[in-house]
């Protein structure tokens, strides 16, 4: 029997987790996340579960790594700046093929910055923060119901590629409150056995882990990664498309600045103008022939983010210039303001070239033409 409850985005990725068979969690207060810390301290231990708050985040992603070497469902949480000393352990993760699930709830940078909601670790997330021909499998949620759905996910697709698994939001999807509803959860003891632990028996693990001392050596290690993320981009791409298929303009947005978007594309079709909305829910592997498909009609793309352009770069490459991109974009944690957005989208389709009244009002407005 399913759960349904009114709970924290925070919160409702440790519920999430809990039920995924989760048997370990790190972490290390940082805002906007310390509500999930908070929640697994609790609910962790009351399961004979392990939960430490370590003496830093470097220290959390490594225990991570030691509880999934030792065949264990294993998980840490943290922020943005705090996420940039993981990137070392993520990399190695990734070269050992050993599954993790680990959660960004983004804020201000770069640096400290501030504790409001960004969507400035795209980067970093997506392109592989560590050194290496890596690549972390990313999910973006915009709402709690799909950040409990896609925790799930993300354990699911760990043990399945053997990889680490990231559930990158924004503070705002881990500070607001949703209804949210639970699957029945999973016994960790039907979890299958995971053959490649570290249990310390004779005939486990026969698989070596010493470092790859020649350059063929470590050139066919990671000709065996990158056959193994051909295949996971092939079969895992996830994406929604909205009023897409007659669309003169789509909007492309992902996680919390998504729900912005569609408002605006709703409120641009009352007034009469043929918007669509295309967001990505993996943000890699990203849905690029989705993309494609949503956009095949259109006279123009208009991509908003939380940040100065970074998936916007990657929309431009993915199109290859078949259509004129625009670009807006907030930073410091300033929202979206549909209301400066609007008139713009007019102006393109009115194929105005005149953005003398329309420039330099919240935020960065960039064109790309085609």
């Amino acid at each position: 029997m399913s759960t349904m409850v009114f709970m924290k985005g925070n919160e409702a990725i440790g519920e999430a987790a809990i039920r995924s068979g989760v048997m370990a969690y790190y972490g290390y207060p940082i805002t906007p996340q310390n509500e999930l810390t908070a929640y697994m301290a609790k609910n962790m231990r009351e399961k004979g579960r392990v939960f430490i708050q370590t003496e830093s985040e470097i220290t959390a992603i490594n225990a991570v790594f030691g509880s999934s070497c030792a065949g264990f469902r294993a998980m840490t949480s943290s922020a943005s700046t705090a996420m940039s000393l993981k990137q070392e352990g993520i990399s190695h993760l990734a070269y050992l093929e050993i599954p993790a699930v680990i959660v960004d709830m983004m804020r201000g940078g770069p640096g400290l910055g501030n504790i409001l909601a960004t969507q400035n670790d795209y980067n970093q997330a997506v392109k592989g923060g560590g050194t290496g021909d890596y690549h972390t499998i990313v999910l973006a949620p915009n709402s709690v119901q799909e950040a409990a759905d896609l925790t799930r996910l993300a354990f699911e697709l760990s043990d399945k590629y053997r990889n680490p698994a990231m559930i990158l939001a924004d503070g705002t999807i881990g500070q607001m409150v949703e209804l949210v509803e639970f699957p029945e959860p999973i016994d960790p003891a039907d979890i299958p056995e995971r053959d490649y632990a570290l249990t310390g028996n004779r005939g486990r693990a026969p698989r070596k882990a010493e470092p790859k001392n020649s350059a063929e050596d470590l050139e066919n290690h990671n000709l065996h990664l990158q056959e193994k993320y051909h295949a996971c981009e092939s079969a895992e791409r996830r994406s929604e498309s909205v009023y897409t298929e007659d669309a003169d303009v789509v909007v492309v947005a992902f996680g919390f600045v998504s729900r912005i978007a569609r408002e605006m594309v709703e409120e641009l079709r009352q007034d009469g103008v043929k918007a669509g909305l295309f967001r990505p829910i993996t943000l890699w592997p990203f849905d690029v022939e989705g993309l494609r498909a949503a956009v095949k009609n259109a006279k123009a793309v208009v991509v908003l983010e939380g940040n100065a352009g970074m998936m916007c770069s990657d929309i431009r490459l993915f199109l290859e210039g078949t259509k004129p991109v625009y670009f807006h974009g907030r930073m410091g944690g300033s929202m979206v303001n549909t209301d400066s957005v609007k008139p713009k989208v007019k102006h393109i389709l009115e194929n105005k070239k005149d953005w003398s009244e329309l420039n330099g009002k919240e935020g960065i407005w960039t064109a790309y033409d085609a």
